[in-house]
Order: structure tokens, then sequence, then C-alpha cells
């Protein structure tokens, strides 16, 4: 064996002694503590970027969507799907954030389940707090939806009825009925009569008048705009004398399964594209999550192991 082997192998092994060293535990206290800091520190900044762009858990609040998602599941949400994002907001908190969103591996499709940023109710710009919703995405930019007597149209074809769709009632409302709570403020809909309605699209261009003025305003407050309706029926924009104005961002429209026990985009409007958040895959646990944690024997009896790993479609 020549000397530069050998010196090579000596090199070799002394690294070898080094690098174990740096994997032996530490002895003192101090190194001890700054040890776990660390191993603590990595497994946080593991957790963060999971959380935010890769997989999180949500807790289903109400039973829009049963029979698919029950109230009390505790989901697993597929967040890089759609480009996960960095957190929108302070933790605990409603303070916002400047967030970014990764590149996206596939777009969202007609009948995704997904979980959304809640745009805030029919007459808010902004929501009052920071809230998750979870509904089924029916249609999608520049798509025209109509629901006449029960069924989804669109595009002028029929949606197919998700596996577990719910209604309360074999009766639905008939279409001379108008609900005062339905989205936008002066249609004459209701839940089971709605619409044609064309779903905004980036670059959509939307005559404006004194009579539809209370559909739009809203909408393009939402868009950071403020726009006003003058005595002479005229509408300005930003300051602006406008006749028309022109959508910035697509947006989807979301309905729950449980149809007559849902409060969605029909009562409250469009969902912006960027407020999505994930698709739900499936769940790891599910119970009574009106019931406190110091109940803990009716917690126990409450879990629903039928529905740990059921998926969601």
């Amino acid at each position: 064996m020549t000397t530069i082997e050998n010196k090579n192998k000596w090199e070799a092994f002394i690294s070898f002694l080094k690098w174990k060293k740096e994997l032996d535990p530490p002895k003192t206290f101090k190194d001890k503590f700054l040890y776990q800091v660390k191993e603590w520190g990595i497994v946080l900044v593991l957790f963060l970027f999971l959380n935010n762009f890769v997989i999180a858990s949500f807790v289903v609040p109400t039973g829009s969507m049963e029979n698919e998602v029950m109230t009390g599941d505790f989901l697993i949400v597929n967040k890089f799907i759609y480009g996960g994002t960095s957190p929108r907001n302070i933790m605990f908190t409603n303070v916002r954030l400047p967030w970014f969103r990764l590149p996206k591996f596939k777009e969202v499709e007609r009948g995704d389940v997904i979980v959304f940023e809640f745009p805030g109710y029919r007459e808010e710009v902004k929501p009052e707090a920071f809230t998750y919703y979870l509904k089924r995405c029916l249609a999608l930019p520049g798509d025209k939806l109509q629901i006449i007597d029960r069924v989804i149209y669109i595009n002028n074809v029929p949606a197919p009825l998700p596996r577990h769709v719910n209604f309360n009632s074999p009766f639905g409302l008939p279409n001379t009925y108008s609900d005062s709570r339905i989205f936008p403020p002066l249609a004459q809909f209701n839940e089971d009569n709605y619409g044609p309605v064309v779903i905004p699209f980036k670059g959509m261009k939307v005559e404006l008048s004194y009579i539809n003025f209370q559909n739009w305003e809203t909408f393009i407050k939402r868009e950071g705009h403020k726009i006003e309706l003058q005595g002479d029926g005229n509408i300005r924009i930003d300051d602006v004398l406008k006749s028309d104005y022109t959508v910035e961002e697509d947006y989807l429209f979301g309905i729950g399964d449980n149809r007559d026990n849902s409060l969605d985009s029909r009562y409250w409007g469009f969902i912006p594209k960027e407020n999505l958040v994930g698709t739900p895959m499936f769940v790891y646990w599910s119970w009574d999550t009106n019931l406190p944690l110091t109940n803990i024997f009716g917690k126990l009896e409450s879990i629903r192991f039928n529905r740990v790993g059921a998926l969601i479609k």
C-alpha cells in the first residue's frame, strides 16, 4: 500500500472521528440546553414550512357539507396542490401579513372540495374575522351558472350531483319567491332557483348604472377601489366618472353539499381565486366538537371511528 493511500485513509478516519464527536450528546447543562433549543428550532421551522406550504389541519365547524364532510371532522388539507402560501396573518390574531404563493401543481376544477379564506358576507368589504370555509367549487371564472328547481346548470349543462348531496325537504322553493338574503342584493333569486350569473374573470367588463350599482358596489370595493353613486345617477370609481368596470381577479362559485343548510356563494357572493387554501384529502379524527373537554366521557363516547380515514371526494 502506498504512502499516499495510507495518508488518505488516515485523513478519512480522522474526519469520521470528528463527525462522530459532533453527533455525541452534549455533556454540560449549557450544551444540553443549546442542543434542545436547536432541535426544537429545527422542528418548528419544519412544522411552519409544512403547515403553510404542504399540508394543514382543518376542523369542520358546521354541517354545510354533510354528508361528505361531517361537523366535528378533523381534515388533512393538501395546500401545495393549488400553490401553498406564506402565512396570511399573525398566528392566533386577525392581523394581516404580506404573503406570497408558491407555484401550483394544478388548477382548481369543477367539483373540487375546497378550503378557502372567507371573503365576507354580502355587504362586507372585509370579514370581521379571518376564517376558513369549506365548500364545493361548482363554477369557474367565466362560467355561466343557473339553478332551476334545484338542478345546477353550468354553461347550460346539468352539473353532476355530488355522491352525498342532501336536501332537507323533498320540495324546493318556487321560482316566484325571492329571498332578500340572496346574492346579489337586488336579484329576484332563491336558493333553489338562482341566476343565471356569469362568474367574474380577470378582464371581464361590467356595465354599470344606477340600476345595478348595489349589485357591484361591494364587489368593486373588495377589489380595492372607492365607488360612489352620485345624485344625478352617475357613478364614480376612484373619483373618475365611469360607466363600466373591468374585473381585476378570477373568481369561483362554491356551494355546500347540504344544499338547504349551507350559507354559500348563493348568499354572500363570489370567492376570489387567490383566497384558495387547498383541498381536503381525508379525515384523521372525528368527534363532537360542541362538547367541552371537561366532559371527557362524553367526548370519548362521541368519537366516530368509522369516519377516521374517510376520503373526501
